[in-house]
């Protein structure tokens, strides 16, 4: 399944930017770039504490 994604490049990074923005808006692009970066960093906090959790 995820032999099926491949890997991605500059060109296709940039492609997918381009339909994000086609369809968020670049007024709403910050907000959503905002939410995911702090999906992210809830992520690796609650990476790091199950990691921490584990060698207790």
């Amino acid at each position: 399944m995820f032999g099926l994604i491949g890997n991605f490049g500059p060109w296709e990074l940039g492609f997918i930017l381009i339909i994000v923005l086609i369809i968020m808006g670049p007024g709403k692009l910050p907000k959503v770039a905002e939410s995911m970066g702090k999906a992210i960093k809830n992520f690796r906090n609650a990476k790091a504490d199950d990691d921490d959790n584990e060698l207790s």
